[in-house]
């Protein structure tokens, strides 16, 4: 595609007021009494016994805004400007720009040969996130979301955060199976007074004075069960109590309070929005959060259009490369590896040539992408793109078969459909012709 016919990489759109705010305190945390209504039912069946058993129990994903040049990162070629290198993984070569994670690749595989089918960024995102081509008469659900549907909660914690908001947010939305499984969002971790207002009382409002309404309430709620019966009341005191304990739980401010870190620690992420949203969101698995999309750069910053090589030494892969090796170092010390999926990958690639303003333009006919942890093995390579990274020249992927690993991986039955609008049946791991993805046999 060229570089002209790029219509929205410019800026975001307003959708981003469109996520889920879980907090909105109001009156006692009705608000969040409200969404917790709705997410009970994440609970109500428990895990599958497959679930239960897997070995990975949240998915980290590291999402590249814009679309990285996978010529240039993770299979390099000829026609790319920087030199191959070598790992830790016997046969693997990634691109000069990343020496820390060269000795990090035994923890992660290479997927060569995926092809998706949008090639414009509102378009590629809507599909990389839900497998679907935007359709006018459908929304449908993340992937994160159907994790989080899936799996459930885990310790009061929020079951599936972006951190931070980006463009496209629709894109990362539940669609029809419901708000109750859309995303928590953060603001810019790496701000000074980073907090998160959804999880922290108004100054007006003490621990104190939130106990003696709830007292207050409790007596008008009396008064009103002894005129009329409602069966709801006695959920609906349970989710105002759930709600009030996220609010109040000394577990979920910490798990959200970077201030905890060390400063080496901060400064091995990187103090930037993309090194502290990378550490904040292992900070949110470790404490029980299913699915973090850390999606610290910039809208669409991987989309290098002009000046891709410089781009790319300068700024981009250096941030990368630090985040990415110190949050596989983090995992692996913590034992949180073995539990914690990893997926690094934008919504397509970029062309193999270079266009007269020394950049690359959008390219989903095929990519790469890197993936490990939670069971998933690395220092494997799976599939093969053409010399110049062009097209797949063998087994092909599917953004429906990544889901099908990732699912398979977390216990989830990967085959498994949703009634959608008009009692249609809808695969979740949703493939090229809406037909189910296959997990990937090499990694799983």
């Amino acid at each position: 595609m060229n570089h002209l016919e790029c219509k929205t990489c410019s800026g975001g759109d307003s959708g981003r007021r469109d996520f889920l705010r879980v907090g909105g305190l109001s009156f006692l945390g009705i608000g969040m009494a409200q969404y917790l209504k709705l997410a009970e039912a994440m609970a109500a069946s428990g895990l599958s016994a497959s679930a239960q058993k897997s070995k990975g129990q949240a998915c980290i994903l590291i999402w590249l805004s814009g679309g990285p040049p996978h010529m240039d990162t993770w299979d390099p070629k000829p026609n790319s400007n920087f030199k191959s290198m070598g790992t830790n993984a016997s046969g693997i070569q990634i691109s000069e720009v990343f020496p820390r994670l060269a000795k990090h690749m035994d923890k992660l595989s290479v997927i060569r040969s995926m092809h998706s089918e949008e090639g414009n960024h509102p378009e590629g995102t809507y599909y990389g996130m839900t497998g679907h081509r935007p359709n006018p008469v459908m929304r449908f659900p993340s992937f994160g979301s159907i994790i989080t549907k899936e799996l459930g909660p885990r310790n009061n914690i929020p079951p599936y955060v972006v951190t931070p908001p980006q463009s496209y947010a629709h894109s990362y939305n539940a669609g029809f199976i419901g708000p109750a499984y859309d995303p928590m969002v953060t603001p810019d971790p790496n701000e000074p007074d980073f907090r998160l207002p959804d999880l922290t009382l108004p100054k007006s409002l003490s621990p104190e004075l939130i106990e003696s309404r709830q007292e207050f309430l409790k007596v008008v709620d009396r008064l009103c069960r002894e005129k009329e019966e409602f069966a709801e009341f006695n959920s609906m005191d349970a989710h105002r109590e759930q709600a009030l304990k996220m609010i109040l739980s000394p577990n979920v401010k910490a798990a959200f309070d970077l201030s905890q870190e060390s400063q080496q620690t901060r400064e091995a992420y990187g103090r930037s929005r993309f090194g502290q949203s990378v550490l904040l969101a292992r900070r949110l698995v470790e404490s029980g959060c299913r699915f973090v999309t850390a999606e610290g750069y910039e809208h669409s910053e991987w989309d290098t259009h002009f000046s891709n090589d410089d781009k790319l030494r300068k700024d981009l892969a250096p941030r990368l490369d630090q985040a990415l090796s110190a949050l596989l170092i983090d995992l692996k010390d913590r034992g949180l590896l073995e539990s914690t999926v990893v997926v690094v990958m934008g919504e397509f690639g970029r062309t193999p040539n270079i266009n007269p303003e020394a950049g690359r333009d959008h390219w989903a006919h095929c990519w790469s992408l890197l993936i490990g942890g939670g069971g998933i093995p690395g220092g494997i390579v799976v599939g093969e793109s053409d010399e110049r990274g062009a097209y797949v020249k063998n087994r092909m992927v599917t953004i429906g078969d990544l889901y099908a690993t990732i699912y398979k991986a977390l216990g989830i039955d990967w085959k498994k459909t949703y009634e959608g609008p008009g009692r249609r049946p809808v695969y979740i791991a949703n493939s090229i012709g809406d037909k189910p993805g296959n997990a990937v046999s090499e990694l799983i």
